[in-house]
C-alpha cells in the first residue's frame, strides 16, 4: 500500500499538504503567528481519529452505535530535539454503549487496527487509555 503527499510552502511557516483530493493547512509558531495546527498537533489529530474510527466500525459491528463519544488526548515530548512524544494519554468518553463494548472496541483499536497507536509504542512511547461511558440522563 503506497501513500503520497505533497507539501506546498505557502509563506512564513505555513504550508498546504495535499493528497488525493484532500487538503489541510500545516503551520508551526515558530514566527509567532499560528493560523493552522503544528505538524505535531496534526500528528495528535491523527491519532484521535484513527482510533476514533475504528472504535466507531468496531461498535457499529456490535450494534452499539454511540450517541455521544469524544477523544480527549494529552501527551508529553521530550525536552531535547527531536522532541518527540514520550506519553500519550487518550480518554475515550462515551454515552449511549455499554461499557463492555466500548472497552472492548478501544482494546481493538489500541491493540490490533491502529497503525498510528502501534507507531508510537514502536517508538518507545509510554501509550495509555482509559474508557469513561457517562450513564447520567440529560
Amino acid at each position: 500500500m503506497s501513500s503520497k503527499v505533497t507539501l506546498r510552502h505557502i509563506e512564513g511557516m505555513r504550508f498546504l499538504a495535499e493528497t488525493d483530493n484532500h487538503s489541510m493547512v500545516l503551520e508551526s509558531n515558530y514566527l509567532k503567528v499560528q493560523k493552522a495546527p503544528a505538524p505535531m498537533q496534526a500528528f495528535l489529530m491523527a491519532l484521535g481519529g484513527c482510533t476514533g474510527m475504528d472504535v466507531v466500525a468496531i461498535l457499529m459491528k456490535m450494534k452499539q452505535p454511540p450517541k455521544k463519544f469524544e477523544i480527549y488526548i494529552d501527551a508529553e515530548r521530550a525536552e531535547e530535539h527531536p522532541k518527540v512524544y514520550t506519553k500519550v494519554h487518550l480518554k475515550y468518553v462515551f454515552e449511549g454503549v455499554e461499557y463492555e463494548k466500548a472497552k472492548k472496541a478501544v482494546e481493538l483499536s489500541q491493540n490490533r487496527y491502529c497503525p498510528i497507536s502501534a507507531m508510537l509504542r514502536r517508538s518507545g512511547c509510554e501509550l495509555t487509555y482509559e474508557v469513561i461511558v457517562d450513564t447520567s440522563e440529560s
